[in-house]
């Protein structure tokens, strides 16, 4: 609170002041009283004055100084009230119940849109999981005729499948503590379940695979790393370079203190422009506007997923050349039981 703009706020009180003086001093002189009386009356004028104009502004001062500071140090700038004492003056009063009040209204908005949130995320949960059932029966009737039908028609099916797993994961994302098993894991036993997933796509499209895993094991929870490695795999699928063998390169470093999964394609790779951006949601870059079936959600989800599970994801790109993907596991005693 600053002196000068408080005294600037209180111009009008000052201006009635100095009026309501001078016809004071018109009176007396007027009246012929004595100057020394004048001159008394005046001191205990402007000394009552300025009492009346500071002492508020020091009482002020103390509770809107902590009030500017508390707000400008806290990052969650609702928790004001828990810190700020209780004002002394009637003002202050005032503006602190308006500021419970408004914190207050602010928690019960806040509560119902949690609600809602919970509702309908528990109602997408289980409407992906009954759309489950028939796409996994459609699946199955696909590969009994797949004879007699266009395979066409199963790779619409799959697309089907993983765009509804992609709504699920990312529905789940916001709450994916509550469905964590962080455990030690072999990390080959993961990317054999993500590659069979797509062993189909990978034989039609006559890709070629190279796997090196050495046995690692890594601390994770299985079933959200094999959703990541799933997007992963999808897009080296996807954007594949027709003029050239293709192929897919899955090889680990161990280091001291990480392990690192590398996922190597020789696919259309990605504008320098674009590279920064992948992450980003719906984010589909020059790549995806160029195909129908980016949706450029799989990485978003998969960098949300990362970040979650403790793990660091990467991508290195030269355009038109390869891709190369890395997922890094610290080493943290944090999830081990010894």
């Amino acid at each position: 609170m600053k002196l000068g703009k408080y005294i600037i706020d209180k111009l009008l009180l000052i201006f009635i002041f100095i009026v309501s003086y001078f016809i004071i001093f018109l009176l007396l002189v007027s009246f012929k009283n004595s100057y020394l009386l004048i001159i008394s009356i005046t001191f205990i004028y402007i000394i009552m004055g300025s009492l009346l104009l500071f002492i508020p502004y020091f009482e002020k001062k103390k509770f809107y100084n902590e009030l500017v500071n508390y707000v400008n140090l806290l990052d969650k700038k609702y928790l004001i009230l828990e810190m700020l004492p209780k004002p002394s003056f009637y003002e202050g009063e005032v503006l602190y119940q308006a500021l419970y009040d408004i914190n207050k209204s602010m928690a019960e908005a806040v509560k119902m849109s949690e609600d809602n949130i919970e509702d309908f995320k528990e109602y997408i949960e289980m409407w992906i999981h009954e759309v489950k059932i028939p796409i996994s029966s459609l699946t199955l009737l696909c590969h009994n005729h797949k004879d007699t039908l266009d395979k066409s028609y199963l790779e619409q099916v799959k697309r089907l499948d993983q765009y509804i797993d992609q709504v699920l994961y990312y529905v789940r994302s916001n709450y994916t503590e509550e469905d964590f098993v962080i455990k030690k894991v072999e990390l080959e036993k993961i990317v054999s379940s993500v590659l069979l997933k797509n062993k189909d796509d990978l034989l039609a499209k006559k890709i070629d695979l190279f796997v090196d895993l050495d046995h690692i094991f890594i601390y994770t929870d299985s079933k959200w790393l094999e959703f990541i490695l799933n997007q992963i795999i999808n897009n080296s699928i996807k954007y594949q370079r027709k003029s050239v063998k293709s192929y897919i390169k899955i090889f680990v470093t161990d280091s001291k203190d990480f392990v690192t999964l590398h996922l190597l394609d020789n696919g259309i790779g990605i504008p320098k422009s674009d590279l920064s951006h992948v992450f980003k949601k719906s984010f589909t870059g020059e790549n995806g506007r160029s195909s129908l079936k980016s949706t450029g959600m799989g990485l978003y989800i998969a960098d949300k997923l990362c970040k979650k599970l403790g793990h660091k994801i990467e991508i290195e790109s030269v355009h038109k050349k390869s891709t190369e993907v890395r997922i890094i596991f610290g080493k943290n005693k944090y999830y081990t039981m010894d």
